[in-house]
């Protein structure tokens, strides 16, 4: 078998990151012998997470605009020259046959040097609204994956395949009945848990609101497996004393999280959306409002109008919470009629059908 030679690249976010490393998962799968390379964003997660996956990342130093005036503005387009260049020399290093991007900025520079370099490429787009990055190479890319109906109003719908967002291949066989080792979080067996999500980086908003439920919570016999985010630990991480909580800067082993948890709060980014469709539970949605064309509140009605989970806009936090959670917890009823109609829009072979059209540019 020819042993082929991939780079992918995309990150800044989990939701960018983990596309990423289910479809390198799938090529590794299928193509045993073949060379995957990752390049991301040097000061960005994905520079600890993707070698936790058993692949090698390189950094590009590469940043986005700030959305407010911001000094370190300046020094982007000196950023942006240098990884073009960094860019240059790695495509002519490795020679790949197909470059892959799944968004984020450090996919911008090298897939545009593939793309002048002749090289097949695709980009995978988890959004109704697409980033920045992907609608400039748009234009120049061979395929565009996307997970939604209508971007024909963004790509040129010749290049679209509409295939679903992958999923991390762990999640795909997902024990759902919480039978999984509690240890692993020191969580109890008696005890109901509620898994907070507030995406890769963390949510001020949803911590306090955590924060503020935390006597409503130990009332109602409930332990909280919290996701707090990196910049949000240190002021959190005092909890962890008190016997139903459980803090953490960030959750690894999603998929152990998630056989054990019985409700889960969460933002409702693309790939957040995709991996709890499959993972089944009920969940409470809570859309970031400070996202492009509002399209996190979009990802969650779409849902909820299908009977499939329980949204609450940020701007009413701190009144609906308690009005949200606590029946939810209470009504066994209710949980397994979310859970059942959530799992129905789940696209369980995306990854596969992204690596088939990849295939296709060998």
């Amino acid at each position: 078998m020819k042993e082929f030679k991939f780079i992918i690249s995309g990150g800044g976010t989990g939701g960018h990151i983990y596309p990423a490393i289910s479809i390198s998962n799938e090529l590794k799968l299928r193509y045993p012998n073949s060379k995957i390379l990752f390049v991301g964003a040097s000061d960005r997660m994905e520079m600890q997470i993707v070698p936790k996956y058993g692949f090698k990342i390189i950094g590009l130093w590469i940043s986005g605009f700030s959305r407010n005036f911001s000094v370190k503005n300046l020094i982007i387009p000196i950023k942006l020259l240098f990884s073009l260049i960094h860019s240059i020399l790695i495509i002519k290093k490795n020679n790949p046959d197909v470059v892959i991007g799944t968004g984020g900025f450090a996919s911008g520079p090298l897939l545009y040097i593939a793309t002048l370099f002749k090289i097949p490429t695709l980009i995978q787009e988890q959004n109704s609204y697409p980033g920045i990055t992907n609608k400039l190479l748009s234009k120049r890319v061979n395929k565009i994956c996307v997970a939604y109906s209508g971007l024909d109003r963004f790509f040129n719908k010749n290049k679209i395949i509409e295939t679903g967002n992958p999923v991390r291949s762990d999640l795909r066989n997902l024990n759902s009945a919480n039978t999984g080792d509690k240890s692993k979080f020191g969580l109890q067996e008696n005890k109901k848990t509620l898994l907070i999500l507030g995406g890769s980086n963390g949510s001020r908003e949803i911590n306090k609101v955590v924060f503020n439920n935390i006597n409503l919570f130990e009332s109602l016999n409930v332990q909280v497996l919290w996701q707090c985010g990196k910049i949000y630990f240190e002021e959190y991480r005092h909890l962890n004393s008190k016997e139903n909580i459980h803090v953490y800067a960030f959750i690894d082993e999603m998929n152990l999280a998630y056989e054990e948890a019985d409700i889960i709060i969460s933002r409702a980014g693309a790939s957040s959306i995709s991996e709890l469709c499959i993972v089944g539970k009920p969940v409470i949605f809570i859309p970031s409002p400070n996202v492009a064309e509002n399209h996190q509140y979009k990802n969650a009605k779409t849902l909820v109008n299908k009977n499939a989970a329980v949204l609450i806009e940020e701007k009413n936090l701190e009144i609906d919470f308690v009005k949200s959670f606590t029946p939810l917890i209470n009504n066994k009823e209710l949980q397994l009629e979310l859970s059942n109609s959530i799992i129905k829009n789940a696209k369980p072979n995306a990854t596969t059908e992204i690596v088939n059209e990849i295939e296709k540019l060998l």
